[in-house]
């Protein structure tokens, strides 16, 4: 099976112009894309996996990929998918926000060299001189078709700012200089682009010509990546210091029943032919499933050791075998005591389990907090520093676990 064939039946693409120079591209080797990432939080998440994966696919196959840091368009904001405008972050931040994003891309990636590039779009955007751009690439794009465009639909029920209403511009942009200055003529990106993603093929044929080669591709990536990258309205990290290894595994164990192939499909580097097979699995086969998933998935970003140590912490909980030692734990000093005391709202804010003292109260008004397999009431109880010398296990629902203890 060629490279293409397989992204199809992995269920990765969405929309593509030019599919058989695309194909054809692909599988030979020949393509130089690239792929997007706005640097928002110090730290990529879940909801990255798919463009990760997507890049390692590609360069196994001989592919080029160019890591395309949003140095630039981060001071603007992506309003794709979005009901209220994004923070204006400092260029401080959003430079340290890329040091990350490299550190974190180079366990998927090979940026050896002559291998995959790694490029900053603040390179180029910050130094635009404005009139320069308007006369330069304004005429290009038409008002009316930017206001159709699906990323802008839901900003302009509440307000879309000039600002965000730029992006498009600067995204297109960023084709056009990529296609020129480094042979760029391939992009990907998630289904939410298409608009912005066109734009910049578009901008390449009118400036270009029409024998200008530069393709777009988009990948049922955002709403599943979205998706993926959120629970219980948290993001999952890639950074084990924001999301443990432990928790991490624990999200991917946790996938709903409907949702787990499609992942495996999509995220995992296991042969069609096995994934085929786990297909017909039904009832408790789909835990199995989702163990190889949540193991896979762990040992790509922290490696086999840390996933070895999760799904043993994992099954130490859910069925009596392995070691909870692995289990993530939070250590208490006596400034986390009042009085010697902790209160139990208090106790799950500090332990990561709740954001806020109101929702952890309603967490143990609904019955779902126990400690120490006792189930919490009284979302009024204190407990003193006694109670945490041989360790005390917080259990939230179902399925979370952590550990208290003394530092």
């Amino acid at each position: 099976m060629q490279l293409y064939e397989e992204l199809v039946a992995r269920g990765l693409i969405a929309q593509v112009t030019n599919e058989d120079e695309i194909r054809n591209m692909i599988d030979q080797g020949k393509a130089t894309f690239y792929i997007g990432f706005d640097c928002t939080a110090d730290s990529l998440t879940a909801g990255h996996f798919m463009a990760l994966t997507l890049m390692k696919r590609l360069q196994l196959a001989g592919n080029k990929p160019i890591a395309l840091i949003g140095g630039g368009t981060t001071m603007i904001g992506d309003p794709s998918g979005r009901t209220d405008m994004r923070k204006m972050l400092t260029k401080e931040d959003i430079a340290h926000n890329a040091e990350c994003f490299k550190r974190q891309m180079e366990r998927f990636i090979d940026f050896g060299e002559g291998r995959a590039m790694m490029i900053n779009n603040a390179d180029w955007l910050l130094n635009l001189n404005y009139v320069e751009l308007l006369r330069e690439v304004g005429a290009c794009f038409s008002v009316n078709n930017m206001l159709r465009a699906e990323c802008y639909k839901q900003r302009m029920e509440k307000g879309l700012s000039f600002l965000e209403f730029n992006y498009m511009i600067m995204q297109s942009y960023d084709f056009y200089y990529l296609f020129q200055h480094y042979g760029c003529n391939m992009q990907f990106g998630g289904d939410d682009q298409w608009s912005n993603m066109l734009g910049g093929t578009e901008l390449i044929r009118r400036k270009l010509g029409k024998d200008a080669h530069a393709m777009t591709i988009t990948l049922l990536t955002d709403s599943q990546g979205k998706k993926m990258g959120k629970t219980a309205g948290n993001a999952v990290w890639l950074d084990p210091n924001k999301t443990s290894p432990y928790d991490f595994y624990q999200y991917w164990r946790n996938v709903d029943d409907a949702d787990v192939m499609k992942c495996i499909r999509m995220l995992t580097f296991l042969p069609l032919e096995q994934i085929d097979e786990m297909d017909r699995w039904e009832g408790s086969e789909l835990n199995r499933a989702k163990e190889i998933l949540a193991w896979e998935l762990t040992q790509m970003v922290h490696g086999k050791e840390e996933a070895d140590k999760a799904q043993a912490a994992a099954k130490a909980l859910f069925s009596g075998a392995g070691d909870d030692a692995n289990m993530p734990s939070t250590a208490l000093s006596d400034g986390d005591f009042a009085d010697g005391k902790i209160g139990v709202l208090a106790l799950m804010v500090r332990c990561g389990l709740a954001a806020s003292n109101g929702e952890a109260r309603r967490l143990v008004q609904q019955g779902g907090v126990a400690v120490n397999d006792a189930k919490v009431t009284d979302p009024n109880l204190y407990y003193d520093k006694a109670a945490f010398e041989g360790g005390l296990v917080i259990k939230k629902g179902k399925k979370v676990f952590h550990r208290a203890v003394l530092a």
